[in-house]
């Protein structure tokens, strides 16, 4: 009779998270994040609302592992490449991001002496760590929305909460080693650290190795089954060890984002994550959440607005030193954003409640100002701060010739932002000159130290394409090396061709290119045509718009008379049909004409 319990609790905890999603598409709810419509739903049927949930083995075991699960995606999400040094914005974000971080743990450390001395508190280092806490699960969706994930704005605010989420996870676990007042205790924890990073580098050199590549392209979904034993491993090793183990966890999700897996293989991680073991964690939050006794004691009741503006405060004050290089508007909401925190704050909440650091009430009023922050934040962000629209597409071209001027035409005719840069065009005749209805700039002398100075390396695709091989490979190296990921340099020797494709550059020759478009007259002539035609266009979608993962081509509600011709995802492409779902980083071949095109890019992209 109680496992026939237990599954009916369990069915009606699984059937709510089903609900969820599907309710607040109906109501157009976009604003509010799936995480917290799961623990008020959890409320309406669990202490607080209708108690239709019973305690049971089940229940426990699966929503342990969904907070596992949830910080092992924490951990996954943290996209290391962001670190890297860019001087494209005209400022360091990460700079920015590291000092902004520092400005919040000084000020919740001062904020939590003061819930200290109100009497609120008994541990400050521990609502230090919460106060600083920033949800990724909340700020990257809002960034996505406001088309502000790309700019240098929302590439800050991103940063921002990478350094939150991760230090701050860090030092939760160095707190609770050092509670034990054990220097056993803290060795351990270096230990676990030390076999951590060596884990790294022992996967590091597999991947790498023939047999893993054999594996990986087998049909054992041997990735899948080793973040699983990843996961399972830190997680017992940090148990033994006396760490906590949702440390374990996100140390693993670290370390599959350091290995910069497949976006299709991380999608799979997060779609049985988000989709079964998440949700039945946030929905078991909320049951086991007791409002009423929360609203019974008035030192909770004072306690949670005066928490709640202390953690406005945290963000705030630190984020006005963006009004350096952004508007007041975005900085005070930027300030807003970065204080919605959810994740952490409950997994620091449950993890402080086990081992007797705070009670049940201010459990409670921990998780209920976390719900909190993640109903006004994003709503407040998005009255000050408006949605980014795209700006056209930067194209920069180095060298002036009569290759390179009327391609610039026709792409500035199409609506990019085409700019030559020239030593001098010598060599062109007048009929050539009237390809020059767009600014070009001369300079003395065409190297990468005058082409920086000029802003040229400031654009989303740059081309080498100047007469000088020598040249072009020498600025193309330079562009790759400030980060610059998409550049076309101009080869025509044959015999450097696939030393330059190996180093990450796209090669172009006008010999190769000519050979390539004879052939393809003689044998494809109506392909070229499609290509080549100037009633219709074809353009490149990649889709990055969340709303749209796993969504069938025939139920794109925006395409018009645009057709999908190829899907590549990976190294592979898909002839596409009706049924075809589209993923996360897929690349969209479709034709047909500019407007739809161009509402599909908004609306995928």
């Amino acid at each position: 009779m109680e496992e026939h319990t237990s599954l009916n609790s369990l069915m009606i905890v699984v059937a709510i998270a089903f609900i969820i999603p599907i309710l607040l598409h109906k109501l157009r709810l976009k604003l509010l994040p799936v995480v917290v419509a799961e623990i008020l739903a959890g409320l309406l049927i669990g202490k607080s609302g209708f108690n239709l949930i019973a305690d049971d083995p089940w229940l426990e075991f699966l929503s342990m592992f969904g907070l596992i699960f949830l910080m092992f995606l924490s951990g996954l999400e943290i996209d290391f490449s962001q670190f890297r040094h860019k001087k494209k914005s005209g400022h360091n974000p990460f700079a920015v991001a590291g000092i902004i971080f520092v400005g919040i743990m000084i000020v919740s450390y001062l904020l939590a002496l003061a819930l200290e001395k109100m009497g609120f508190i008994m541990e400050p280092y521990l609502m230090m760590i919460i106060i600083a806490t920033i949800s990724l699960g909340v700020v990257v969706p809002v960034l996505k929305e406001q088309k502000l994930i790309e700019t240098p704005f929302g590439q800050t605010l991103l940063l921002i909460t990478v350094i939150a989420d991760f230090v701050t996870m860090i030092l939760l676990a160095i707190y609770i080693s050092m509670l034990s007042e054990s220097m056993g205790r803290m060795v351990l924890l270096l230990v676990f650290f030390v076999i951590v990073i060596m884990v790294y580098f022992l996967i590091k050199r597999f991947i790498k190795g023939k047999v893993a590549d054999v594996l990986l392209k087998g049909t054992s979904q041997i990735a899948t089954r080793g973040a699983f034993a990843l996961i399972l491993l830190f997680v017992v090793l940090s148990e033994n060890m006396g760490v906590e183990n949702i440390l374990g966890a996100f140390l693993a999700g670290v370390i599959i984002s350091l290995l910069a897996p497949d976006k299709s293989f991380v999608h799979q991680l997060e779609s049985f994550g988000y989709g079964f073991l998440i949700p039945i964690f946030f929905v078991m939050v909320g049951v086991k959440l007791n409002v009423w006794d929360l609203l019974s004691d008035w030192k909770i009741l004072l306690f949670i607005p005066i928490l709640l503006l202390a953690i406005y405060i945290s963000k705030m004050l630190p984020a006005l030193a963006l009004t350096y290089w952004y508007s007041w508007k975005e900085a005070w909401g930027a300030g807003i954003l970065i204080s919605s925190t959810l994740s952490l704050v409950i997994a620091a909440a449950t993890v402080a409640l086990e081992i007797n650091i705070i009670d049940e009430s201010i459990h409670g009023a921990l998780i209920l100002v976390a719900i909190l922050t993640c109903f006004i934040s994003p709503i407040i962000f998005n009255r000050l701060v408006p949605k980014h629209e795209k700006k056209p597409s930067r194209i920069v071209i180095i060298g002036a010739n009569h290759v390179t001027l009327p391609v610039s035409v026709e792409l500035n005719n199409e609506g990019y932002l085409v700019e030559i840069f020239s030593a001098q065009p010598n060599g062109l005749d007048s009929k050539e000159e009237q390809y020059s209805r767009f600014p070009m700039t001369v300079l003395q002398r065409l190297d990468a130290a005058a082409l920086e100075e000029r802003g040229a390396f400031d654009a989303e695709v740059i081309v080498c394409a100047s007469m000088d091989e020598d040249l072009n490979l020498q600025i193309a190296r330079y562009a790759q090396q400030l980060g610059n990921e998409r550049i076309i340099v101009r080869i025509e020797d044959p015999d450097r061709m696939e030393q330059v494709q190996n180093e990450g550059l796209t090669v172009f020759s006008t010999l190769y290119s000519t050979k390539v478009l004879l052939k393809g007259l003689i044998e494809h002539p109506s392909a070229v045509r499609l290509i080549t035609q100037h009633d219709d266009s074809i353009q490149e979608v990649k889709v990055n718009n969340p709303a749209f993962y796993n969504t069938l081509l025939r139920e794109l509600p925006f395409l018009g008379n645009a057709l999908v011709l190829r899907i590549y995802r990976g190294e592979s492409f898909i002839i596409p049909h009706g049924s075809t779902e589209i993923h996360n980083g897929d690349r969209l071949l479709v034709s047909g004409s500019g407007e739809h095109i161009q509402e599909m890019k908004r609306e995928l992209e």
